[in-house]
């Protein structure tokens, strides 16, 4: 699912305000050795951080319907985590740099909600959306002094970009058929011969559930 995020954000990257710029969208960690190989106006997206969004949790199984609303199988709920990603310019300006960064705002802050339509197979067949958050509070363990030290660079200015995504938990497996008639009882005598008294309980059925 990862990736599929990745290429999500590159073609968001690519669009809106940066359509047609020819400015290169990268994901590789913005090393030194990195910086001294661009010879392109460059937008960097290192994710540099994956947890869980515990909050979010839930427990027991999700009812998963076919066309006519009946219940074929059941699945685990989603687990959802936070991907951190540090949005970076590179150019040969500051001033060049700072209008990346602005173009990536006005790009992003219009897209804080990616309806299922507009994602990938995978994350679409959840059903949920994805949302972006941008220069946000940083909420990480790690600050930003420590990511560029870590990467062996200088603090360069920087947008926060989290992507709060749903993640497939499994296993998913089928579900049995609704039940269309009450428990039957077979009653025996004492050698064993089946009287062929039959006692139905419940009497009647009511939304899948036998009721008395």
């Amino acid at each position: 699912m990862i990736h599929e995020v990745d290429e999500v954000l590159k073609g968001l990257l690519k669009g809106g305000a940066l359509a047609g710029s020819g400015v290169e969208v990268s994901l590789d960690a913005p090393t030194r050795d990195w910086a001294a190989r661009r010879n392109a106006p460059t937008l960097n997206a290192y994710l540099y951080d994956i947890r869980e969004e515990v909050s979010r949790r839930e427990r027991g199984t999700v009812a998963v319907t076919d066309d006519t609303g009946q219940v074929v199988r059941r699945r685990n709920p989603p687990r959802w985590f936070r991907l951190s990603y540090l949005l970076t310019a590179w150019t040969r300006q500051p001033q060049d740099e700072h209008r990346l960064l602005s173009a990536a705002l006005a790009t992003l802050l219009p897209r804080e909600v990616l309806p299922p339509a507009e994602l990938p197979p995978a994350l679409s067949a959840l059903g949920l959306s994805v949302t972006l958050s941008v220069a946000g509070t940083q909420t990480e363990s790690r600050s930003l002094a420590e990511i560029w030290s870590a990467l062996g660079g200088e603090l360069k200015p920087s947008l926060d970009l989290v992507a709060l995504v749903p993640f497939p938990s499994y296993p998913e497996y089928d579900a049995g058929p609704p039940v269309t008639e009450g428990a039957v009882v077979r009653v025996r005598s004492v050698d064993g011969v089946q009287d062929g008294t039959r006692a139905h309980r419940p009497h009647h059925i009511e939304g899948g559930r036998p009721t008395r």
